[in-house]
């Protein structure tokens, strides 16, 4: 059984330093990718037409100088074809020339001939028609390598952004990782600081102001508690000395002296409460610490608490008598007799167990036990469930527990019944 308060691990979203690098890379990724398309789109659009212009250029070049010299006119590429058909002979020469060039209207064109595409420029003069195709395999070739190589460096500068964001990132968020380590481990002083960045420093203010605040609120309870405490046990000692020399007077009838007697142990239950305030005030950590044997103490309280609430339950002690705890003793009277109380509250008829096992004591009922919604909440100050309001009794419990090192928790005993269990630690010392 684990004795902490159990904590539901929810899914945490990312760091800001890891989102802060994504974010980056991925701006980075974004700008870089439209650039190079752009940029390609731009290169593109330039070849093209520069292709156009010079295949403009090479056809009145071919066709002004195919009169002097046809040999001449031929164009001086191994990537670029010119045809010319004779309109005015009955078998035009220029058969070779593809059906797909053959048919196209004067003007320039993008066509593809098998897998092959081709820039073709079409002209005519008075006798002959002009074709002129230019092989574009090298400039699809030229745009390839240029977008592999835009890829690939727009892949390695994501990368190298993703960890120089990361990098940066973790400087500008190590500040904020220190101060909330700060915050957890309680360093005393102010948070802010002024060499701080201002996103930072308005934080820290702000927790400054909320612990500040936090401590006139506890402050306050403090005195308020310690006021309280004091001004309930003055009168009482006054009402609980007369109750007493009541109670002594001779021939005094046996109601009178009964409601007299409880007069007595209802004074020295709210002085209890009182004593019980007072140390909330303080929260101080014990400090007279000496071995108190565990099975004694258990039976001394027992008994002062059936004398005062007499009830058809009986206390069985499976603790062996050499085991001692290192403790205050009030502390420790004040944790035995709550834990006590509470079972014996809840316990019409039966048998209340203590056992111990190791450094755990298990306080086992005979009640009803607790409900399951209940068990984290039990040791809350007057907390209402169903067994009734548990006042401050276990939250007593659990604050000196946590203040002597020791750790509590309650459960359901699987024979019916609740229980109270108590890790001493180290405290606790078989002899």
């Amino acid at each position: 059984m684990a004795w902490a308060t159990s904590l539901s691990i929810s899914k945490r979203r990312p760091s800001i330093r890891f989102r802060a690098a994504v974010w980056l890379a991925a701006l980075a990724l974004l700008a870089i990718l439209v650039q190079s398309l752009a940029l390609i789109s731009v290169l593109d659009t330039m070849e093209e037409e520069f292709i156009e212009r010079q295949l403009s250029a090479q056809i009145a070049h071919s066709m002004a100088l195919w009169q002097k010299s046809p040999d001449a006119a031929l164009p001086n590429a191994p990537d670029m074809w010119l045809y010319r058909i004779d309109m005015s002979l009955e078998r035009r020469k220029g058969d070779d020339v593809p059906p797909l060039f053959a048919d196209l209207p004067v003007g320039n064109h993008e066509v593809s001939l098998g897998s092959k595409e081709y820039h073709v420029a079409v002209r005519m003069d008075e006798v002959a028609r002009y074709i002129l195709a230019y092989d574009v395999e090298e400039h699809e070739s030229r745009l390839g390598k240029l977008v592999f190589i835009t890829l690939l460096t727009t892949i390695l500068l994501s990368l190298f952004t993703l960890l120089a964001g990361y990098l940066i990132a973790g400087r500008l968020t190590l500040r904020l990782e220190r101060l909330a380590r700060r915050v957890e481990q309680g360093e005393p002083g102010a948070l802010a600081e002024t060499d701080m960045d201002c996103e930072l420093f308005a934080v820290a203010e702000a927790l400054d102001h909320s612990r500040q605040r936090q401590q006139a609120v506890l402050e306050r309870e403090r005195a308020f508690a310690a006021n309280m405490a004091h001004e309930i046990r003055t009168p009482l000692t006054g009402i609980r000395t007369d109750a007493e020399m009541l109670v002594g007077l001779p021939n005094l009838p046996e109601a009178v002296a009964r409601r007299g007697s409880r007069i007595v142990g209802g004074v020295d239950r709210i002085n209890a409460l009182a004593n019980s305030l007072l140390w909330l005030a303080r929260e101080a950590k014990p400090a007279n610490l000496e071995d108190i044997s565990l099975k004694p103490a258990l039976a001394a309280v027992w008994s002062s608490l059936t004398l005062s609430t007499p009830k058809p339950v009986a206390l069985r002690l499976d603790v062996p008598a050499a085991s001692t705890v290192k403790a205050d003793a009030a502390l420790f009277e004040l944790v035995l007799r709550n834990v006590l109380d509470n079972a014996l509250r809840y316990s019409e008829d039966g048998e209340i167990v203590c056992r111990l096992s190791g450094s755990l004591l298990v306080v086992a009922d005979c009640g009803s036990g607790f409900p399951e919604a209940d068990l984290e909440r039990v040791f809350d100050r007057f907390f209402i469930g169903p067994r009734g309001t548990n006042g401050l009794g276990l939250a007593l419990v659990r604050h000196v527990c946590m203040a002597s090192g020791w750790q509590v928790c309650a459960a359901n005993s699987p024979m019916g019944g609740g229980e109270i269990r108590l890790d001493f630690g180290s405290s606790l010392i078989h002899t």
